[in-house]
């Protein structure tokens, strides 16, 4: 039965792990997950579904308007203000907000010049957060007051805004409520007692509103919120006392399943990631290099005697490298 399946395979056979995660910048946070054990076939349907969800499910805040006083349309300038009111409204367009509402909220712009005016001059209620505040907006080189009242939304996809729904002063924006910038996913077999499983790597960016942990959760309870009207509850009544049946890997010790999911990850994850997201020092990276230890995968085949007998490695180097794997991948290397 397809019910007993799912209740097999996700909670007590399938695993995931982060086995990467960098912040890039404010705006742009990444993240690479590990999804094992699969039956053939089963990890490229996860993938596919999981990056449809993410790209499309997943909620964010945009602002959808402005409202500038004495303005009439948006290519209208006003003297002691650099930008354009459109350069403005695009300039808008770019700041990144978190939203804990699902009301419309207010915000704020009031500001005398000259000032430099950026997104952290805006005030925005208790349920909104900036996520970037250095994001410029204006210049105001007068002593002139800038007022700006912006609408806050919380949505997903996109939303293109009719221009003739607002009258004089009210500009509409395009709003864009994807807090993911760019999802991949990659498939990978292995063999575990004679059986070919495969491995899902998925990798998320988010734009700095949610991590890529929070998007995996979100984009998960919403495909199972999708497939919840679908399921027979009087069907689900009848079959809950009908034992559920038994795979082969199902008798396999949780602890077995746990180091196959290390080695796997080791093999087929590491080596696809440079010991340049180490940040190591120059002389600790060109020794390394010097070696052919080019990727983590690479770096785990030493331990920390091994490292200290490379030419010109010395015990600080050792340090830097341990201390390294250990923050970006929790990993230590054994002293030999």
């Amino acid at each position: 039965m397809i019910q007993d399946d799912i209740g097999v395979s996700t909670q007590q056979i399938l695993q995931w792990r982060c086995i990467e995660s960098r912040m890039e910048s404010k705006r742009l946070l990444y993240g690479r997950f590990a999804i094992s054990p699969f039956r053939k076939g089963q990890a490229n349907t996860v993938g596919i579904a999981m990056r449809r969800a993410l790209l499309n499910e997943i909620e964010g805040a945009s602002i959808t308007y402005a409202q500038i006083k004495k303005v009439k349309h948006e290519y209208s300038t006003i003297v002691g203000i650099e930008e354009s009111i459109h350069d403005i409204l695009i300039n808008l367009k770019e700041i990144v907000l978190r939203s804990d509402s699902y009301e419309p909220q207010k915000a704020y712009i009031s500001i005398y010049g000259p000032k430099k005016v950026t997104a952290q001059d805006i005030k925005v209620p208790s349920s909104i957060k900036i996520i970037d505040n250095a994001q410029y907006i204006a210049t105001l080189t007068d002593a002139i007051e800038l007022n700006i009242e912006l609408n806050i939304e919380k949505d997903s996809g996109y939303r293109i805004e009719n221009l003739e729904r607002y009258r004089d002063g009210i500009f509409p924006l395009d709003a864009v409520f994807m807090p993911i910038r760019n999802v991949n996913y990659s498939v990978h077999s292995f063999e575990i007692r004679e059986k070919i499983k495969e491995i899902l790597f998925l990798e998320i960016w988010t734009d700095g509103s949610l991590t890529p942990k929070e998007a995996l959760y979100e984009a998960s309870r919403n495909l199972i919120d999708l497939f919840i009207p679908l399921m027979d509850s009087e069907r689900k009544e009848i079959n809950s006392g009908i034992e559920k049946k038994e795979s082969n890997i199902d008798s396999l010790p949780f602890q077995l399943l746990s180091l196959d999911m290390e080695k796997i990850t080791k093999d087929f994850a590491f080596k696809h990631i440079f010991i340049d997201q180490l940040e190591l020092p120059a002389r600790a990276y060109n020794c390394l290099k010097r070696v052919n230890v080019h990727t983590i995968a690479d770096l785990l085949n030493y331990s920390e005697n091994d490292l200290i007998k490379i030419k010109n490695f010395g015990k600080k180097s050792v340090e830097q490298v341990l201390e390294a794997l250990k923050k970006r991948f929790s990993i230590d290397l054994p002293k030999k």
